[in-house]
């Protein structure tokens, strides 16, 4: 449930900001295949990814966490 909770927020972010999957890899470094398993729910993301996603859109981890 909390991975999929965590999946929904990074989508809804990504789409806010009108990046397709492969931008959004991009522009944290990460593979494209990796965030959409992240959107789905099937990864159990790290810390440092966490931060990596939150640098890439530019926002702090409370945001990101705050809906």
């Amino acid at each position: 449930m909390i991975l999929k909770k965590f999946g929904n927020r990074v989508r809804e972010l990504r789409l806010e900001r009108g990046w397709s999957q492969e931008k959004f890899a991009l522009e944290c470094g990460l593979d494209r295949t990796y965030i959409s398993g992240i959107e789905k729910g099937r990864r159990n993301v790290s810390l440092k990814n966490i931060g990596r996603i939150c640098m890439a859109l530019k926002i702090t981890l409370g945001d990101f966490f705050h809906n």
